[in-house]
């Protein structure tokens, strides 16, 4: 791993441009920018604006192998996008949208216009237990361990990272 790093990051450290680069040739079937880019703003050093390899491995690390806790928390920062403790449905609707358009053409079903809409409108009153408008980190901890196939999927991040 540290090869491939030092490959495509020969400063030894990556920012977002470089990430976005990296993260599309993973999705080549459709635009990984701004997915990548709200992953990117998950692990990043707060002051330089940039991941070296260590820290690029710990979230790697707490991401495939951590505990339930840990994977929750990492998939709530990702959906917090103005990182204020909290996710509306906006903010759901853009990490969703931004999965749509990086899966492009590879979604089975093709996707339509308004389906990250759909499928926002959905699950978030599921999440949102107290209709308050906002995800709390409980309530959304709350939803995905009441249902089985989101816990399996969480143990999937082990076995394909």
């Amino acid at each position: 791993m540290y090869r491939g790093f030092k490959q495509e990051c020969p400063s030894g450290v990556v920012d977002e441009e470089a990430f976005k680069h990296i993260f599309s040739q993973f999705f080549p079937l459709g635009d990984a920018s701004q997915y990548a880019h709200y992953v990117f703003k998950t692990i990043k050093h707060k002051q330089t604006g940039t991941v070296n390899f260590e820290e690029f491995l710990e979230i790697l690390s707490r991401v495939a192998r951590g505990s339930v806790q840990e994977k929750l928390s990492w998939v709530f920062t990702l959906y917090d996008v103005d990182g204020d403790g909290r996710i509306s449905r906006s903010e759901m609707l853009a990490v969703v949208q931004a999965i749509y358009e990086l899966l492009g053409r590879g979604t089975t079903p093709p996707s339509h216009p308004k389906a990250a809409r759909d499928h926002v409108d959905r699950i978030f009153h599921l999440i949102d237990t107290n209709a308050d408008g906002v995800v709390t980190p409980d309530e959304l901890a709350s939803w995905c361990t009441r249902d089985p196939a989101l816990l399996h999927s969480l143990d999937q991040l082990d076995t394909i990272l």
